[in-house]
């Protein structure tokens, strides 16, 4: 793991970064379940510009949404209902359990990845103020504490017990490449995303179920009591990709209906990680494009994290020549897909899905045209 290069003599008392928000080729809620993903980072994010304030006390604001939050360095626990302050202060109180020696500042953020879109703009926030702070007073932590600060902020004080996926790929994504992340070892390297006549498209929703919060950590704990079972037939010894696909008929009677789909999902789906990284080695979109619909169709079905916006615009998008694949990203419920489309045909699909979705739900569909680009980054000093 490389570390961070810290600023020698601590001098600076301001600093402006960004960290992106991340797309996920394939790999969806495999993270939580120790198994491999295939995110990367984009070219949208947030800016954070932070600035030392000479007191014990941290002033948070969100430029986009008007809104301001402060608390002392001291405090242990909040009560706020912006639930963006929530994450800033997680990640405090994280670097500080790190031992960091974080002093009183400013922050000011705001950028361009949609809330509630799959593209994680909690950790975008959570990477921004860890890495700047990072740089700002010298903590000298390495980039996984970064990642765990963010991860753990979510875990201990937003309550969401999401998998390390997310701040990985904003902390340490790379120009052109998807990362393949073992999410037990965390072990990764690099495979170069080589689009050409491609690119990729994500068709936010807009719109966000009231289930995706509470069935995200029900789903965790389903799978979690797969693993339980598993174990205790002495199948597998830490993880649910120790059951080759071939064998989940010998699982099947073990485990009850509902919790073998959810396994059956996490199982298959680790082996479409695999895949999709040989595809992307051979040049092989087409092969890519195969493994997202499947990769739907299982999120769909098995675990059941979709809803009728996504499957509209997947369906819709299968019947499209210009579309190699596409699938749901993200928690689900709401958010976007992803799909890879033909790059000079994008446009006649976006206006075509666009009118097919509003005279279906009534909604406007919001795309974004993506690029790979860097993890975090500074800005100025």
């Amino acid at each position: 793991m490389r570390i961070l290069v810290s600023f020698v003599g601590g001098n600076m008392n301001k600093i402006s970064v960004r960290a992106p928000g991340r797309i996920n080729i394939i790999g969806e809620h495999t993270d939580y379940n120790h198994g491999y993903v295939l995110p990367a980072a984009i070219n949208l994010g947030i800016q954070m510009e932070v600035e030392t304030n000479e007191q014990n006390r941290v002033s948070l604001y969100a430029k986009d949404l008007n809104e301001q939050f402060e608390f002392e360095l001291t405090d242990e626990q909040i009560q706020t209902n912006k639930h963006w302050a929530t994450y800033g202060f997680g990640v405090v109180k994280e670097l500080q359990k790190l031992g960091a020696k974080v002093k009183g500042f400013h922050a000011t953020f705001f950028g361009d990845v949609p809330q509630g879109s799959g593209m994680s703009s909690s950790a975008a926030l959570e990477c921004s103020l860890a890495f700047a702070l990072n740089k700002l007073f010298d903590l000298q932590l390495s980039e996984w504490d970064l990642i765990k600060a963010g991860q753990m902020a979510e875990h201990h004080y937003v309550g969401t017990k999401c998998g390390i996926m997310d701040q990985f790929a904003s902390i340490l994504g790379e120009k052109d490449q998807v990362i393949f992340l073992d999410c037990f070892n965390l072990n990764y390297n690099y495979v170069p995303l080589q689009l050409n006549d491609y690119e990729i498209l994500l068709l936010n929703t807009n719109v966000a179920h009231s289930l995706a919060d509470s069935e995200y950590n029900t789903r965790r704990a389903q799978c979690e009591e797969g693993v339980q079972l598993l174990k205790q037939h002495n199948l597998i010894e830490h993880t649910l990709r120790e059951i080759p696909a071939k064998d989940l008929e010998k699982i099947k009677l073990i485990l009850p209906s509902l919790i073998f789909n959810r396994c059956q999902h996490v199982i298959e789906e680790n082996e479409r990680v695999l895949s999709a990284c040989t595809a992307l080695q051979k040049h092989d979109l087409n092969s890519l494009g195969k493994l997202m619909y499947q990769s739907h169709k299982s999120l769909k079905n098995l675990y059941e994290v979709s809803c009728a916006e996504l499957d509209f615009l997947v369906d819709f998008a299968k019947k499209e020549p210009a579309v190699l694949g596409s699938r749901m990203m993200g928690g689900g419920f709401g958010g976007s897909t992803i799909s890879i489309v033909k790059s000079d045909e994008t446009a006649n699909f976006i206006e075509q899905v666009s009118l097919a979705y509003q005279q279906q739900f009534g909604i406007d569909l919001t795309p974004y045209s993506v690029t790979i680009e860097d993890g975090a980054s500074i800005i100025s000093t």
